[in-house]
């Protein structure tokens, strides 16, 4: 007899279905996810979205108020202090390297949220492009990051995510937590909102069962969230005198296909299938993937 969606969800299914996840694609965000999206407005964060609303397979829906991935929290506003107040977070998980954190200061959380520093390595940008912007040099910054070689960089961080056994570490402790019910609501950042989490939401989407598709379309969907922001930021570099031609940082301002493939690229290298990468790579037991559909699926 021919097994339902939903038993493919199970346990073995859910092995399954990762063992069979399709090969990297180009893909647009249709209405369904694009309709999906939560985006919570803050004047210090531009990129703070709730996980919740996807469909999967199933046709189940991924619960509201218990999963979000955001950017930094160190520059909010105490009204944006009170908005994250009213999610009733259990923890923030910080994946920034402390780098990150001496410069953008540690996250402003309402009381009773517990802060957790869980850094993932950035493999090296964030000073190499401090460096780069503190040169003030347009030849070095032209050498550093032109010609394709800023995208080059964000494509090796990616492959990270995969091969470094302590970034591997990190996500593994985070889906625990997101299937942990005594954690409460939980969020997960890092400092654009959009690599790190990036992958981690992508991640935490699939195994709950969301659709390539709709995994791919919230992934790409912090280029919208942070275009206006990032817009500033090299306006700012450029008429603060520190880059004659700031467009070089937009590879690393943006999300791309690219990137998220070349994780891709790296798992099945490494692993064979993302399966693998996830009862191998990150050592979660098959039995533990139904705990995260059970808590943060409606239906499941």
């Amino acid at each position: 007899m021919p097994l339902s969606r939903r038993a493919l969800l199970t346990a073995g299914g859910a092995a399954a279905l990762l063992a069979a996840a399709p090969a990297p694609a180009t893909a647009r965000p249709g209405p369904r996810a694009a309709n999906a999206i939560r985006h919570i407005p803050l004047q210090g964060a531009v990129n703070v979205r709730d996980l919740g609303g996807y469909l999967t397979y199933d046709g189940a829906r991924v619960r509201h108020g218990l999963a979000y991935r955001g950017d930094h929290l160190g520059k909010l506003t105490d009204a944006d202090v009170a908005t994250l107040g009213g999610l009733g977070l259990g923890a923030v998980v910080d994946l920034r390297i402390p780098l990150e954190v001496g410069y953008d200061g540690a996250d402003r959380l309402p009381a009773g949220t517990v802060p957790v520093a869980r850094p993932v390595t950035d493999n090296g940008l964030f000073g190499q492009l401090l460096a780069a912007i503190g040169s003030r040099d347009p030849v070095r910054q032209e050498e550093m990051l032109g010609g394709g070689r800023a995208a080059a960089f964000m494509t090796g961080v990616y492959r990270t995510f995969v091969t470094e056994p302590a970034n591997r570490a990190a996500l593994a402790t985070t889906l625990r937590d997101f299937a942990d019910p005594r954690r409460g609501p939980l969020l997960v950042h890092c400092t654009s909102g959009k690599d790190r989490t990036g992958w981690t939401s992508w991640l935490l989407l699939t195994l709950l069962g969301v659709p390539a598709s709709s995994a791919r379309a919230d992934y790409l969907a912090s280029n919208t969230f942070r275009a206006a922001h990032d817009a500033r930021v090299r306006e700012g570099l450029k008429q603060g005198g520190l880059m004659q031609n700031p467009e070089l940082i937009v590879p690393l301002q943006e999300v791309r296909t690219e990137y998220l493939d070349a994780a891709l690229d790296q798992v099945r290298t490494s692993y064979g299938s993302l399966f693998r990468y996830v009862s191998v790579g990150l050592g979660l037991d098959p039995r533990e993937l139904p705990a995260l559909r059970e808590r943060l699926v409606l239906g499941a």
